[in-house]
């Protein structure tokens, strides 16, 4: 699924780098985590879904007509 929407997959990649930014916080890049599917790697998704909605939202908003 990631692998088809590159956007999602580059929101995804950027939270994971922000929350996970050394080996402190994971030993495993992101490509590494997205091959094993880690907890850390499905809550960046989560994240990245989430923030999608969030936009959509938004956008939505924005294009309605001005009254």
């Amino acid at each position: 699924m990631m692998q088809h929407d590159p956007r999602l997959r580059a929101a995804a990649r950027a939270i994971y780098d922000a929350c996970y930014p050394s080996d402190e916080w994971s030993e495993l890049s992101f490509s590494e985590a997205e091959k094993y599917a880690t907890v850390q790697y499905r809550q960046a998704v989560d994240g990245a879904r989430a923030a999608r909605d969030c936009f959509a939202l938004t956008s939505e908003q924005l294009l309605l007509p001005v009254a």
